[in-house]
């Protein structure tokens, strides 16, 4: 029998006093569950998170507050600070030890100050802050005559079989919870990963969101689902066609003819992956479909997930992402029914999601992380998170930068919206949904200049 270690009694009973004065409902081991806010417990929490920080930082509210059984306790704490005389909010992890003192373990503000002063940005919030899922991606949104609609995909990470399609609505300008909308359990009890959801609305007809499902990029395929009021209730799966994908993560076109026009790629399962664009087309709303040959080789350079710009006429502009350090893109001159050859452009891009638009006025908006991989690197960081502006698609000025801080911000959607506005979602740090809307027409912009972001060098 191994000997008793009784020095390990008083803390054992400092945890059970602890767990006795902490209202826990039923939770899983070594999982965070939701306690009150105001208890003292929860309070001293908070007040020690905030005195840790630099500043001149005080505790205005805890607006939400999670506790984690270890030894000792782990508080996870939703803030809203005094920082100097303006009102932030925060997250914090702060560790309640069993001698009774605190450890700060992270602070993250959730409100940077900086792009709200920045030249047209108009609002920066989050659409989600807390789900049953660990980590989101790949956000997309669409305007609906009952307003914004958002959707990204979430679970305990990328291609884990858990991974759902959830959307929220705005509703007089609040987001609704995150509601799951589809799912990847099949017929026969299987399940797989759903990915990349994109919302889209066509001049007549309902909202459509399509989406993949699947073990990987190279394994996946196809669907959609249709609402008739606005993404409040979706009807049931349709699978597309063998060899017909949808949109691979950013929104179809409609033409002038009235057909939609969907960028594809396709990334094919060998060590070296061939990443390939082509363009789906349909005429009847998603019953029938047309599309492209294969436009690029796939390995000279490696392309996939593009964005349409009109470029007047029917001439067209493809540009997204590639891994050879720079944007990729494509031009067609009519309609999207063939395309030139693919070559790489002046913008620097990080093997990462981009999007992009052609506004109203005719200029283009890129959204993008400006910064390439250093020589011999496959990716780089996914920040900062920049908004480009051009008007003939070609050369292009910068307008905003969105996130410049240490993380992960990619996968951007955007979209203009009726009032003229342009609205931004986007993964934040593979844990919320940032959405942004920024004025284009209040953009001070600055020629980019041999690839290089104007300002301090990245």
């Amino acid at each position: 029998m191994m000997p008793l270690n009784v020095s390990f009694i008083p803390r054992l009973l400092c945890a059970l006093l602890l767990l006795g004065h902490t209202t826990l409902p039923a939770q899983m081991s070594g999982g965070f569950a939701t306690v009150k806010t105001d208890t003292p417990a929860t309070l001293s929490a908070a007040r020690a998170a905030v005195s840790a920080q630099a500043g001149n930082l005080q505790l205005k509210k805890v607006e939400s507050a999670q506790a984690q059984v270890v030894a000792g306790f782990n508080y996870r704490l939703g803030l809203r600070v005094l920082d100097g005389t303006k009102e932030r909010r925060a997250e914090a992890v702060v560790w309640l030890q069993l001698d009774r003192t605190f450890k700060v373990v992270s602070w993250d503000w959730l409100d940077p100050a900086a792009p709200e002063a920045a030249p047209g940005m108009v609002q920066s919030e989050f659409i989600y802050e807390s789900g049953p899922y660990p980590q989101i991606h790949a956000t997309t949104l669409c305007e609906t005559p009952g307003g914004l609609v958002a959707a990204w995909f979430g679970g305990t990470h990328e291609g884990h079989r858990d991974v759902c399609i959830w959307v929220s609505r705005q509703i007089n300008g609040r987001w609704t919870e995150g509601v799951q909308a589809a799912h990847g359990i099949q017929p026969d009890g299987s399940r797989f990963p759903t990915w990349n959801p994109v919302l889209f609305l066509p001049k007549t007809g309902p909202l459509f969101l399509f989406y993949k499902v699947g073990p990987s990029p190279s394994g996946w395929w196809g669907e959609f689902k249709t609402s008739d009021d606005h993404g409040l209730t979706w009807k049931e799966a349709k699978k597309l066609s063998t060899g017909f994908l949808g949109p691979i993560k950013n929104k179809p076109v409609q033409l002038s003819s009235g057909e939609i026009l969907c960028p594809t790629s396709v990334e094919t399962p060998e060590q070296a992956s061939r990443w390939s664009v082509y363009f789906e087309r349909t005429s009847d709303l998603g019953e029938t479909w047309q599309k492209t040959p294969l436009l690029n080789d796939g390995a000279s350079i490696q392309a996939i997930q593009p964005s349409v710009l009109f470029l007047g006429g029917e001439n067209l502009l493809a540009i997204g992402r590639s891994k050879q350090g720079r944007l990729f893109e494509l031009q067609s001159s009519d309609g999207g029914k063939n395309w030139g050859p693919m070559t790489l452009g002046r913008l620097p891009n990080n093997n990462s999601g981009t999007d992009a638009l052609t506004l109203r006025d005719g200029r283009h908006l890129l959204v993008y992380n400006h910064v390439a991989p250093e020589p011999g690197q496959r990716n780089a960081r996914r920040t900062p998170l920049n908004v480009a502006v051009s008007k003939d698609g070609n050369s292009w000025d910068a307008a905003l930068e969105l996130e410049t801080e240490q993380g992960e911000f990619s996968y951007p959607a955007v979209i203009q919206s009726r009032d003229g506005l342009v609205h931004i979602s986007y993964t934040w740090n593979r844990r919320r949904v940032k959405h942004v809307v920024v004025d284009p027409n209040q953009f001070r912009v600055q020629p980019i200049v041999d690839g290089r972001w104007p300002g301090p060098a990245r």
